[in-house]
C-alpha cells in the first residue's frame, strides 16, 4: 500500500492486528528487509514496515530534511498518518536507526519498547569507506555511477554471511536514480558529530522502557563496540551473521522479538519524558 506523509509518498507493509510494531530498514534496503520476520509476528501484532523517504519504492522531494530533527518529525508524521494513538514497539536497522532513535528521543511517550540492530547513534563514530566516499561531492556520484550489479553483489557478500543472490539482486533492482540521489543526500546530512547530546538523551529514554540490541558480529561497517553504546537493557550477539542481520537470520530474530514482547506484556515500564521532546524544545 502507499500513504502520503507530508510531501513524501510512502510504500509500506501493514499487516496483522494487535500492538503496533514499526520496522525501519537501512541502506541499501527497503521494507523487504523485514519480509522474513513479519509473518511470525503479525498473528499477534500490527506490523508496519515503510520504505523510508527516497528509498525503495518511496519518493521524497529533493529538499527532504534528513537532519535528526527532520527525520524525527517525519516518523512522527507517519505514525499520525497511520492513526496510531498508543505507544508502539520500535525496531530499527542501519539508516533506520537515526530515523527511529531520533524520533524516540523527541517523542519518548509514544514508544513502548526499542529493539536495535546494527546501527550507530554515537558522535565519535567514523564513517566506513563507502560512507566517506558518498559524503564527498562529485566522488560520491562517481562511485555510484561505477557500481555495477557485479560490484554491488561482491560488496554485499563481503559484508554478510547468509544473504542469498536473490536477496542481493532484489535490493539492487530497487536502486533507481532517485534512490541514488536520496542516498547521497542522507549521507551528506549524516555527520556523526550531530549525535552529540542526542546519544545521551537516547540512553535516558532506553533506561526507562524495555530495550534490546541484537548485534551481528560480522559487520565491516560498524565496530562491535557500538553495540553497548545505546544504553539498552540487554545486548545479544550473533557472531555468525553479517551486517544485514534481519535478512540473514529472520527466524532467529523473530523468535527473539516474540520472547521480548511476551516479557514486556508481563511487565510494562511506564514511559517517562525526555528533555528533547518537541513540547519542551
Amino acid at each position: 500500500m502507499t500513504l502520503n506523509v507530508g510531501r513524501t509518498q510512502i510504500h509500506l507493509v501493514d499487516e496483522g492486528r494487535g500492538e503496533p510494531i514499526l520496522f525501519l530498514h537501512g541502506n541499501p534496503d527497503s521494507s523487504d528487509l523485514w519480509g522474513g520476520i513479519i509473518p511470525s509476528l503479525s498473528p499477534r501484532h500490527r506490523c508496519i514496515a515503510p520504505d523510508l523517504p527516497g528509498f525503495g519504492r518511496s519518493s521524497a522531494p529533493d529538499d527532504f530534511d534528513y537532519s535528526l530533527a527532520g527525520m524525527a518529525a517525519w516518523v512522527d508524521a507517519l505514525v499520525a498518518a497511520l492513526g496510531i494513538d498508543e505507544p508502539l514497539h520500535l525496531v530499527v536497522h542501519d539508516v533506520g536507526g537515526p530515523f527511529g532513535l531520533a524520533w524516540a528521543v523527541r517523542h519518548p511517550g509514544k514508544v513502548r519498547s526499542v529493539v536495535i540492530t546494527n546501527t550507530v547513534f554515537a558522535s565519535d563514530y567514523r564513517w566506513h569507506l563507502f560512507g566517506r566516499l558518498w559524503r564527498t561531492p562529485v566522488i560520491g556520484e562517481l562511485v555510484q555511477a561505477l557500481t555495477s550489479r557485479r560490484g554491488f553483489t561482491r560488496e554485499l557478500l563481503r559484508a554478510s554471511r547468509k544473504l542469498t543472490l536473490e536477496q542481493i539482486h532484489r535490493s539492487y533492482d530497487l536502486i533507481t536514480p532517485s534512490v541514488k540521489r536520496a542516498m547521497l543526500r542522507w549521507y551528506r546530512a549524516a555527520d556523526p558529530r550531530n549525535f552529540a547530546g542526542w546519544e545521551d538523551e537516547l540512553s535516558r529514554v532506553l533506561a526507562c522502557r524495555p530495550s534490546l540490541v541484537l548485534w551481528a558480529g560480522h559487520d565491516p561497517y560498524i565496530p562491535a563496540r557500538y553495540a553497548g553504546r545505546f544504553g539498552a537493557a540487554r545486548v545479544e550477539h550473533f557472531p555468525d551473521s553479517g551486517h544485514w542481520l534481519p535478512a540473514e537470520a529472520p527466524q532467529e530474530v523473530a523468535q527473539r522479538l516474540l520472547r521480548f514482547y511476551a516479557a514486556d506484556a508481563c511487565a510494562t515500564t511506564a514511559p517517562q519524558a525526555s528533555g528533547f521532546e518537541e513540547a519542551a524544545a
